[in-house]
């Protein structure tokens, strides 16, 4: 048996963020665990820039913004295992592990950070009939293709699912001399950011065909092309409005999906919007001493933003292992009209310093409208916002001042309203 005060789960950017704030602020016996054979998760494989402006206040690449912080880590000789695959968690912070080195490695933890990310829905999940051919990838896997491994996937592209890593990989791969030849999106909105689309598809003159989705791929042993249809209101797709386009390669970009089947195994109550789970200002889970960041949580737009909550989680878990939490009430975050969730889902006032970040997601596109916050029926913020979409993260910050003016609030409610 090893015994640990924090274990942290995946060597991500959320992971190796959250092992250099525990260190910083006191917590040196730390053990980061990671299936992968190096350090840095995703990143690695992110070779675009626009990483970093808020941490470091500079733009990055992936690796680049990767090596800041794995560079901390070993001058710090922060313990780490790679090729360690966790294959269970109780709640009791026991967690169980395997490599080839050690074999089975049970340890113990007073604290567990979950930083597992997330993984790219596949087309099983889709259900588009037609043969199962060679040619079709998920856009991460062929980002690693080209990105780590110099593979070109194929030359003619279809992409499907908006998604940034979709958009992303559209640019990379006309970059590379592919003929991307249209991104299409079930949704009437982009899933990705405002950016991507206008860097990645309008600078490349790439179409993007909104409302619209693949409803059959042909060919046997390769792909060799796609039926391209609208769809109604309800998703389905419209009779007539049928094209096909011939392609060697599919891309799918349909959505990203947190890791969460070891938080499930301990017993952590899983929000059904996020797919993360329920998490208290402390990002804490519904087990004490358990805490969640990074895209295992919910999935972000920027890694800057995971960072954050990284570190905000390991001083949080330090705070457990100290036996200094108060958890003396927890006030309930409720996502109304036009919000799709909120992280956190509860808040502890005695855990509010001078501010507390509330970020949430919308559930359609909107257009001037307010996004409002109650305290129970008393609205206490009330901001206009020119545009508001899904695929753009939105925040509000609450005073600690508010918080003493309403003692007895039982519910912060946030929604898009009108006027």
């Amino acid at each position: 048996m090893i015994y640990k005060d924090i274990v942290i789960i995946g060597a991500g950017p959320a992971g190796l963020a959250a092992a250099l704030s525990a260190y910083e602020n006191g917590v040196t016996d730390i053990l980061i665990l990671e299936r992968e054979n190096f350090l840095g998760g995703i990143l690695n494989q992110c070779i675009h820039n626009g990483f970093g402006l808020h941490t470091f206040k500079e733009e990055l690449t992936g690796p680049e913004y990767a090596s800041r912080y794995i560079h901390k880590i070993e001058e710090l000789n922060i313990e780490y295992r790679l090729n360690t695959m966790v294959i269970d968690i109780s709640n009791t912070k026991q967690v169980i592990a395997i490599n080839e080195t050690d074999g089975v490695i049970t340890i113990q933890a007073k604290a567990i950070i979950l930083a597992m990310g997330c993984r790219e829905r596949p087309r099983g999940a889709l259900n588009i009939p037609g043969f199962r051919p060679s040619g079709i990838f998920s856009a991460g896997t062929a980002q690693k293709y080209v990105n780590i491994n110099g593979y070109l996937p194929g030359r003619n592209i279809v992409i499907l699912g908006s998604g940034d890593i979709g958009l992303i990989m559209a640019r990379r791969l006309t970059l590379e001399g592919s003929n991307v030849k249209i991104v299409c999106e079930i949704m009437p909105y982009s899933s990705g950011l405002k950016r991507n689309i206008v860097q990645c598809l309008d600078d490349y003159q790439i179409p993007l065909r909104l409302s619209h989705t693949i409803t059959r791929i042909h060919g046997k042993e390769r792909i060799e092309g796609v039926t391209v249809a609208k769809v109604d209101a309800s998703m389905q797709p419209i009779s007539g409005t049928e094209e096909y386009v011939s392609c060697d390669t599919l891309l799918l970009s349909v959505g990203l999906i947190p890791e969460n089947e070891l938080s499930r195994k301990a017993g952590v109550v899983i929000n059904p919007t996020t797919q993360g789970p329920f998490v208290s200002n402390s990002l804490e889970t519904t087990i004490p001493g358990i805490f969640a960041c990074g895209n295992v949580l919910h999935v972000h737009d920027l890694v800057d933003f995971v960072s954050e909550e990284a570190a905000l989680a390991a001083k949080c878990a330090i705070k457990h292992i100290h036996g200094i939490q108060k958890h003396e009430k927890l006030i309930s975050v409720i996502a109304r009209a036009g919000i799709r969730y909120t992280v956190p889902s509860s808040i502890d006032p005695c855990e509010v310093d001078k501010m507390q970040l509330i970020r949430f997601r919308v559930s359609d596109v909107y257009e001037n409208q307010y996004i409002s916050v109650y305290f129970d029926f008393e609205r206490v913020y009330h901001k206009l916002k020119r545009i508001l979409t899904p695929g753009e993260m939105e925040q509000v910050i609450l005073p600690k001042g508010w918080f003493d003016k309403f003692p007895t609030v039982k519910n912060i409610s946030l929604e898009v309203e009108r006027k």
